[in-house]
């Protein structure tokens, strides 16, 4: 192959680094080709959900990172994040690699406190390091529009609900 061209190879053309220059049949095991994806020193790489964020040395993200997780929970009566609408008001993580949050809802007899339950747990549970999630529901202190952030409370405004 041209060194100019870069596409791919048709089928039966050949594709070894060698081709065309004599080494055909050529044993390679002498030469050093090989590359050490995952040196010692590093760790391996992380995929899947959350992959890109920090650990602490706990092997967990921060709790900061973890709040903002669950972002990706949207009230579904409401149709925005609990962390906006400023239903949570805490979470922590314990030695055990456990993640405790919590968090209120709008009403006391919230029909789909389970839902956002799940998905809470869903959600932290696919965080890097998390082994155990417990959301516990409080109503003291209970939830108020002023939790809301502003930006919400503005959109929700625009759509003419009085918060």
């Amino acid at each position: 192959m041209d060194s100019t061209d870069t596409s791919l190879p048709m089928a039966g053309q050949a594709t070894d680094d060698h081709a065309g220059h004599g080494h055909a049949g050529h044993d390679h095991s002498a030469h050093e080709h090989a590359v050490d994806l995952h040196p010692a020193d590093q760790e391996p790489k992380r995929s899947g959900p959350f992959s890109d964020l920090a650990l602490e040395d706990d092997g967990m993200p921060h709790k900061d990172d973890l709040k903002m997780a669950l972002k990706a929970v949207i009230d579904p009566e409401i149709g925005y994040n609990i962390v906006d609408l400023g239903l949570v008001y805490d979470v922590t993580k314990n030695e055990d690699h456990g993640v405790h949050v919590l968090m209120t809802l709008t009403s006391m007899g919230c029909p789909l406190t389970e839902v956002i339950h799940q998905q809470c747990s869903v959600v932290i549970g696919a965080m890097p390091g998390v082994e155990e999630v417990d959301v516990e529901f409080t109503f003291s202190p209970p939830w108020s529009t002023a939790f809301i952030a502003d930006w919400v409370r503005e959109e929700m405004r625009a759509l003419g609900m009085n918060v």
